[in-house]
C-alpha cells in the first residue's frame, strides 16, 4: 500500500512550486500525493492551479475578508490539526514562506508528520524584509525533517545555524520544473500573439505594436512588497515614467497587484500613457508567456528572479535586499531598490548596451535545472520506504 504525502497550498507561488512535485508523486510506485489546499489566497490559487490542471482534493476554505496575519494563522494552525489528526498522512510538504506553510509545518510538527520544506533556507538575515517572509521560513526550517534547500548557498545557512547535514538536501528549485513544463506546453501552441495580449488587457494599439509580426520592445513590471507601500512605490511609478519617457520606442507592461496601496500610486501615476499597459494580475500561464517575450523585467518578486535566467531575461530587483543572492553574484539580476537613480541607470544599460544585455542574457540559470522534484521524490521515497526519519 503506498504512503500518503500530503501537499499544503494556500497561495500562487506555493501552487506554482508544489505542481511539478505533485506530478512527480504521481509517477511513484511507493507515495501517493494528496493536495490540500488551505485556501490562503482563494482566487489567484484555483486559478494557478488550474493551468496545471490540478484541483485540491480537499479545502479547507479559510480565507476571509480583511484577513490578519494573527487572524490566518490561528486558522491555519487549528484547521491543519484537525485535518491532520483525521488524516494521518505519511509526511507533509509545504513550500515557501507564507503563513500556510509556517502554520502547516508547525500543525504537522505537533502532531509528530515529518514535514518537508521544499525551498527551506533562503536567508536575507532581517526580519523586517521581507516581513513577515523571513520570520516563516526561519522558524519553518528548524521542525522539519527534510530540508529542501535550491542551492549550496541555502544548504550552508541551514548547516550555520546547525540544522543537522543528513536533514538537508541540495535539490535545486521546482520553480525551473513548474516553468520549463509551462513554456513547452505554450511554444507548442499556435495562439495569434496580438489576440492573446488583447485578451489579457493590452490596448489595441499597444498590441499591435509589442505583439505584432515586428515587435518593438517592452519591459515587465511586477511589484507587491509591503516594504515598499508609500514612498517606495511612488518611486517605482515614477522611474517607470521615466523610463518611457527617455526611450521613445519602449513600452511597459505592468500587471498591477490588487491590493489598495499598489494599485492607487500606480493608477495616479502612470495611467493614461499610451505606452505603459496597467492589466489585471495574469494567471501564471500567461505570465509565463509574457515574460518569454518582455527585454527584461523589473520586479520585487522571488520566483521572478528565479525563474527569468532560464528564458534568458535579465532582472532588475526593486529590493534592496534580496534571499536569492544566488541570481546577483551569478549576473542574471541587480539590486536597484526603489531608487530612481538606480533603477533608471541599470534599465538604460539594458537598453542602450546590446554586448552586456547578450551577456546577462545568456548566463546558466543558479536556481535548477528542471530535475528538482524527482531529486526530492527520491528523498521521500528512500526515507519513507524505511522509516528512517527521527
Amino acid at each position: 500500500m503506498k504512503k500518503t504525502v500530503a501537499l499544503i497550498v494556500g497561495t500562487r507561488p506555493e501552487a506554482i512550486k508544489l505542481a511539478p512535485v505533485y506530478q512527480t508523486l504521481l509517477r511513484s510506485e511507493t507515495l501517493q500525493p494528496f493536495l490540500l489546499s488551505t485556501g490562503q489566497h482563494r482566487e489567484m490559487l484555483a486559478q494557478t492551479l488550474a493551468a496545471f490542471e490540478l484541483k485540491p482534493e480537499a479545502d479547507l476554505a479559510l480565507m476571509q475578508a480583511n484577513q490578519t496575519l494573527p487572524d490566518l494563522t490561528a486558522r491555519v494552525l487549528q484547521a491543519m490539526t484537525c485535518w491532520l489528526h483525521a488524516n494521518r498522512p505519511s509526511a507533509v510538504l509545504v513550500q515557501g514562506d507564507t503563513t500556510t506553510a509556517f502554520a502547516a509545518a508547525l500543525a504537522a510538527f505537533y502532531a509528530r508528520i515529518p514535514v518537508g520544506h521544499v525551498e527551506a533556507g533562503l536567508r536575507t538575515y532581517d526580519f523586517a524584509a521581507p516581513w513577515p517572509e523571513e520570520m516563516n521560513r526561519r522558524l519553518a526550517d528548524p521542525i522539519s525533517r527534510w530540508c529542501f534547500a535550491p542551492t549550496t548557498l541555502s544548504r550552508d545557512n541551514l548547516l550555520a545555524e546547525r540544522i543537522p547535514s543528513e536533514r538537508v538536501h541540495v535539490t535545486g528549485n521546482t520553480v525551473i520544473d513548474a516553468l520549463l513544463w509551462m513554456r513547452s506546453r505554450q511554444r507548442q501552441a499556435t495562439a495569434d500573439p496580438v489576440a492573446r495580449a488583447r485578451r489579457c488587457g493590452i490596448p489595441k494599439v499597444m498590441a499591435a505594436r509589442y505583439f505584432g509580426s515586428a515587435p518593438a520592445r517592452w519591459i515587465l513590471v511586477t511589484g507587491h512588497r509591503r516594504e515598499s507601500f508609500g514612498e517606495g512605490f511612488e518611486n517605482i511609478c515614477k522611474s517607470i515614467h521615466a523610463i518611457v519617457e527617455q526611450h521613445d520606442e519602449i513600452g511597459v507592461v505592468y500587471p498591477v497587484h490588487l491590493n489598495p496601496r499598489v494599485q492607487e500610486p500606480v493608477r495616479r501615476l502612470l495611467g493614461g500613457n499610451p505606452r505603459i499597459a496597467l492589466i489585471e494580475p495574469l494567471g501564471y500561464e500567461d505570465f509565463v508567456w509574457f515574460m518569454d517575450r518582455c527585454h527584461f523585467l523589473l520586479s520585487d518578486s522571488g520566483g521572478v528572479q528565479e525563474e527569468a535566467p532560464s528564458l534568458g531575461k535579465p532582472v532588475l530587483v526593486m529590493r534592496t535586499t534580496t534571499e536569492r543572492p544566488e541570481g546577483v553574484t551569478a549576473g542574471t539580476s541587480r539590486l536597484v531598490g526603489t531608487d530612481p537613480a538606480a533603477i533608471l541607470h541599470e534599465s538604460r544599460i539594458l537598453l542602450g548596451d546590446t554586448t552586456e544585455y547578450a551577456a546577462r542574457a545568456a548566463l546558466r540559470n543558479p536556481y535548477g535545472d528542471g530535475h528538482t522534484s524527482g531529486r526530492i521524490v527520491a528523498v521521500l521515497e528512500r526515507e519513507l520506504a524505511g522509516d528512517t526519519f527521527a
